[in-house]
């Protein structure tokens, strides 16, 4: 290949490991790379505004802000805490009672938020400091806390889900259904290590908060619990049983968390609140996205994935060798990169090769989710530990403490990408059940 072809490519790379926003490193390598390939600047303008105004404008995109204002009402509305708490009281005599109780909380603030980010926040405040007064370490108590929170990327509605089926034109509904099984997998998995941990090293988990007293539940903590049940069976449950798309889906699931969060006693200035949040959140996934259409334009234009597929067979890796490939890009991206930029970086291109490759289309989506996944907890960059350690009440735990108690986690999620490799049905069994694929 050119080195013109390539010129837009390195530009990105350049700019991204040089600590230039990505949305900023999409723009200006997708405007070099076309200025190059089109001869001129006003036909390099030209395409540049349709493409990203097509994009934006993409119906599926309007599941993003929807999902995500759904996954701040409910964490702002105390719902979270009543999750961790009726959790917590189902597990009396557990070794780990606490962890474990982080674990299942997040399995289900997983299923109507899809965002990680809201609840390592949540979390963060709920969890943390019972655990710390009940003499967890806190290596054990961060980890846990920051490595369950990443099971709202894999357990629908997750936004991850959402990005990919966009940019490979997948069926949404499809992703959400094949997340379950290994979702609940890996859940298990996570409490399975904290009950171990606790038992071979009792001093990072403290009998004493095993059999801690527990009061009887609330009132309130009964309807949270029975409110989110409903708001994930109408929400996930319609979806997949055809009465709406996702798109409605999560239109329906914003209004049931509105009702949820005022029948929590939300004020209006909080629901407020929760909506500026969600507009943080999702204003930079979406200006990515606007982005990345542009950055896929460029990759077709020029036959990137055609050419790399011929690179790769070239080297003779074979179809088991290219996915460990692509596997390890993910994996090593994750140290300087965020999850969602990995995933506008590299999809376009590996997508076609995958295809070309005969690998199933849902299979493939799992194993590359949960490998960018484990980005999120590896250092330096692992957002999901830098969002929990803000968010934490002990400003004098490290980062380091952090990571470390999260490395089990990453390692269990590499796990299970192995195994949906080696067991394609958990990802693809009950998509074909419920949605006929």
């Amino acid at each position: 290949m050119d080195f013109e072809i390539w010129a837009g490519l390195i530009a990105l790379f350049v700019l991204v490991l040089m600590g230039v926003p990505v949305v900023f490193a999409f723009a200006t390598a997708a405007g070099i790379g076309l200025y190059i390939v089109l001869g001129g600047f006003e036909p390099m303008i030209s395409l540049l505004q349709q493409t990203a105004i097509s994009g934006i404008r993409e119906y599926n995109f309007v599941v993003i802000p929807l999902f995500t204002v759904m996954g701040m009402l409910i964490a702002h509305s105390g719902a979270a805490t009543d999750l961790f708490n009726v959790v917590n009281r189902a597990l009396k005599g557990v070794p780990g009672r606490l962890a474990v109780a982080t674990v299942g909380g997040n399995a289900v603030f997983a299923a109507v938020t899809g965002v990680g980010v809201a609840a390592a926040a949540a979390f963060s405040h709920v969890a943390y400091p019972i655990m710390r007064k009940h003499n967890y370490s806190r290596s054990y108590a961060m980890g846990c806390i920051a490595g369950s929170s990443v099971l709202g990327l894999l357990i629908p509605p997750s936004v991850f889900m959402i990005v990919w089926a966009i940019l490979t034109e997948q069926s949404v509904g499809m992703l959400f259904a094949a997340g379950v099984i290994p979702g609940l997998i890996l859940a298990l998995l996570y409490a399975s290590y904290c009950i171990l941990h606790a038992k071979f090293w009792p001093a990072s988990a403290p009998d004493s908060a095993d059999h801690a007293e527990l009061s009887k539940l609330s009132k309130g903590e009964i309807q949270s619990a029975i409110g989110v049940g409903i708001l994930i069976a109408v929400t996930l449950g319609g979806i997949w049983m055809g009465y709406f798309t996702p798109t409605e889906g999560s239109a329906v699931g914003l209004v049931g968390a509105g009702i949820l969060a005022v029948s929590k006693g939300m004020r209006p200035q909080a629901m407020y609140q929760s909506f500026i949040e969600a507009g943080r959140t999702v204003t930079p996934i979406m200006l990515l996205l606007m982005s990345a259409v542009v950055y896929s334009k460029l990759i077709a234009l020029n036959g990137v994935p055609q050419q790399v597929q011929e690179l790769l067979e070239s080297m003779g890796l074979g179809p088991g060798g290219t996915l460990l490939f692509m596997a390890i890009t993910w994996f090593l991206l994750g140290a300087v990169v965020d999850s969602i930029s990995i995933m506008l970086l590299t999809v376009p291109i590996f997508w076609p090769i995958a295809m070309a490759l005969g690998f199933d289309p849902i299979m493939f989506a799992l194993i590359g989710i949960l490998v960018i996944e484990a980005g999120v907890l590896t250092p330096p960059f692992g957002i999901g530990v830098l969002v929990v350690k803000a968010a934490v009440p002990d400003k004098n735990i490290k980062v380091s403490e952090i990571f470390m108690g999260s490395a089990p986690y990453w390692i269990l999620i590499l796990f299970v990408a192995w195994l949906i490799y080696a067991v394609p049905s958990i990802a693809t069994w009950l998509p074909g059940v419920l949605l006929g694929g």
